[in-house]
């Protein structure tokens, strides 16, 4: 007898399937926001509507100016698959929901490590009234982040205000 997919992962598969829309060099993550058991948005990663994707240009800016993993995004391209799920429902959908978020490396096809949202992207999801976050950490195993840590853990503040 098959043993049945958990729910979380259920999801996450669906999130997987999202990211090989996406059209970054470096890497491609998928997105899917769902409240009440339903799937109420999903996004990946590319660039806006009419504008070119990396793929297409065949340039990643960030890789060429060597910009490390998690900084400076405002020089990418690509709207992140966060926010494109964020903007495609309406804060009544999403509120007290799950995202669930997967991230692969675009040449190796090997999950993200440590795979976590950007800063903007995690003001966008509390803004958004998510309530948790479930990432992908390898085919079976992942992570659930309450929104309320990122709310209480600001990393916006570190270094201000003696923090």
């Amino acid at each position: 007898m098959a043993v049945r997919r958990d729910k979380e992962n259920y999801y996450l598969d669906i999130a997987q399937t999202v990211l090989e829309r996406g059209t970054c060099l470096r890497r491609n993550f998928g997105a899917i926001i769902v409240n009440n058991d339903e799937i109420v948005s999903s996004g990946y990663n590319g660039a806006p509507r009419g504008r070119q994707n990396c793929i297409d240009t065949g340039v990643c800016v960030r890789e060429k100016l060597q910009i490390p993993r998690g900084e400076r995004y405002e020089v990418c391209r690509s709207v992140h698959a966060e926010a494109n799920a964020i903007i495609s429902a309406s804060r009544k959908e999403m509120l007290g929901g799950t995202l669930y978020l997967v991230g692969k490396d675009a040449r190796t096809g090997q999950y993200v490590e440590n795979p976590s949202s950007c800063s903007m992207c995690k003001r966008l999801v509390i803004n958004a009234g998510i309530s948790r976050v479930v990432v992908r950490l390898n085919e079976q195993d992942y992570k659930v982040i309450p929104v309320t840590d990122w709310i209480e853990n600001d990393e916006s503040m570190l270094g201000v205000f003696g923090y």
